[in-house]
């Protein structure tokens, strides 16, 4: 945590004695309900929060900051569908309500209702044309849809709107197939030699600034911009390295053939098939190419599993001080059961059609292949994986939106891809063919082979659609959208060779993992 953010909470702390006397003297004052509330969600207790807004929107149902707060908070935690029933009531009494349409538009994103997400946006750009953060917003929902000039459009616009704006630039540059133009090249660098932006602004113009120059092979500049940025990011984040690698090991060691005898059963449902792995590993592309077979529908990068698991952790220490792995054991037959059908309830809004399987790609499920297996033991699991230097040094030229902490450093990353492939290992032993895995550059380079064997494992018939899969006119939220919307390609490939002499430390950080790959054993 920072010097910064600790005394922030500090402050929100103080606070929260004065409002909860200020409640006890009148219990039904809800300006005082929604401020607990707000100092609840600042802080990451949203269910506090949620419960607090419940009780203020009740005692005044036409309280529309404590129903904004509350969409807003159920929103963050994972649940649009709910959030979305809230913002309908606020656009019913006030049509205008641009935050409500703005946040809507967000919610409808999540689900998957990109038409009317897309809708949304521009009604709100109608009212609000100089938000350069809507422009954003709407540039990513067109990204999605496809509609890439549309979204480089829209991505200027927002530049337009605020010169220093970074993740603009960023966001043109992480459409991956497009150019950064000259003009654009030299006022990112103006931008990055003012002493005025902040810090948010600075790294993305980096980020952006890396890939430009990448583009133009300028290899040792690219690297510096890219090195400044996951230094900037990184300073601002609280990971520790040694803390996750003691958290995959506790993980592996639970793991035992004895363990899982022990624990069989859970829900019956086979609909699922969770594609996990490292970030920038290939996982959208099996994605691609398995949501273009007439049995298999695509969603998206799904948060359910990691919202579980997290309930699991927390559920384990507050009964008796344990952890994740303690939770896990505790869970009784019934207990795998009920979550898994909750799992499949749960997932069921980002399903659009009849198809029997879907596909869940968040990739950071590997650490809960346990999880997994437990409450759904008939689920496929596909464990999309690259070259160790390739991978990493993708993630490290990547600003993800949220999560992936250990990326902005080489001696991270490299320690996350060495305690992944621990754990993989360790699944792999005790689980013998659960897990099927997809070597990248075996997919690129003989993709009929790879894809046969992958619905093989499926049960699925093999159909010529998944060799045409960039035909698939999907939605696609990741990074990779418009890379996949093109035929196979080896363009992904060495992309790190350019900068070898500046990863070293990423080169340490894989020891032996480098060299054995693509040995798994």
């Amino acid at each position: 945590m920072t010097a910064a953010l600790a005394l922030y909470e500090n402050r929100l702390h103080d606070a929260e004695p004065i409002l909860k006397a200020r409640l006890k003297r009148n219990p039904f004052d809800v300006a005082t309900i929604r401020m607990l509330a707000e100092l609840a969600g600042r802080i990451g207790r949203f269910a506090d929060a949620e419960n607090l807004l419940r009780r203020a929107v009740e005692l005044a149902p036409a309280f529309v900051p404590a129903r904004s707060n509350l969409a807003l908070v159920l929103y963050r935690q994972g649940r649009p569908e709910e959030a979305i029933a809230e913002l309908d009531l606020l656009l019913e009494n006030d049509p205008e309500d641009i935050g409500a349409a703005n946040l809507k538009a967000a919610a409808a994103g999540r689900i998957g209702e990109y038409a009317d997400a897309v809708s949304l946006y521009e009604q709100v750009l109608k009212s609000r044309p100089e938000q350069e953060k809507i422009w954003l917003s709407y540039g990513h929902v067109l990204k999605t849809v496809g509609r890439r000039d549309d979204s480089v459009a829209a991505y200027r616009k927002s530049v337009m709107l605020k010169p220093e704006y970074g993740e603009a630039y960023w966001s043109l540059a992480n459409l991956k197939t497009v150019r950064i133009s000259d003009e654009e090249l030299t006022l990112m660098r103006a931008q990055l030699a003012r002493d005025d932006i902040g810090d948010e602004d600075r790294f993305h113009l980096d980020f952006a600034m890396g890939k430009a120059l990448e583009d133009r092979k300028s290899w040792d500049e690219s690297f510096a911009h890219y090195d400044d940025a996951n230094r900037l990011r990184r300073s601002a984040l609280d990971y520790d390295a040694q803390e996750n690698r003691a958290m995959i090991a506790r993980r592996i060691e639970l793991m035992t053939a004895e363990f899982f005898a022990s624990h069989s059963g859970g829900h019956v449902a086979a609909d699922p098939i969770f594609i996990l792995g490292m970030p920038r590993a290939g996982s959208t592309l099996i994605e691609q190419i398995l949501s273009s077979h007439s049995c298999v529908e695509g969603t998206q990068e799904l948060p359910d599993i990691g919202m579980i698991s997290q309930r699991v952790a927390g559920q384990a220490k507050e009964a008796h001080g344990g952890d994740y792995c303690q939770g896990l054991a505790n869970l009784s037959a019934t207990d795998r059961e009920r979550i898994g059908a909750e799992y499949i309830s749960r997932t069921r809004i980002h399903r659009k059609s009849d198809k029997p399987y879907f596909i869940d790609k968040m990739p950071n499920n590997w650490q809960n292949v346990a999880l997994i297996h437990l409450i759904l033991p008939n689920a496929k699991i596909i464990d999309a994986r690259r070259n160790p230097m390739d991978c990493c040094f993708s993630n490290f030229k990547q600003h993800f939106a949220r999560g992936q902490s250990f990326s902005y450093s080489l001696e991270d990353v490299g320690q996350f891809y060495a305690d992944y492939v621990e754990y993989m290992r360790q699944v792999d032993t005790v689980l013998p063919g659960r897990v099927h895995r997809v070597i990248h550059e075996s997919l690129i380079e003989n993709p009929e082979r790879e894809i046969g064997a992958l619905l093989e494992y499926l049960g699925l018939p093999f159909e010529d659609a998944c060799l045409q899969f960039w035909q698939n006119e999907r939605a696609v939220q990741t990074p990779s959208a418009e890379q996949v919307r093109r035929p196979i390609n080896r363009d992904g490939m060495d992309q790190w060779k350019p900068y070898e002499r500046h990863l070293g430390p990423l080169k340490s950080a894989l020891g032996g993992i480098l060299d054995s790959y693509p040995d798994v054993r």
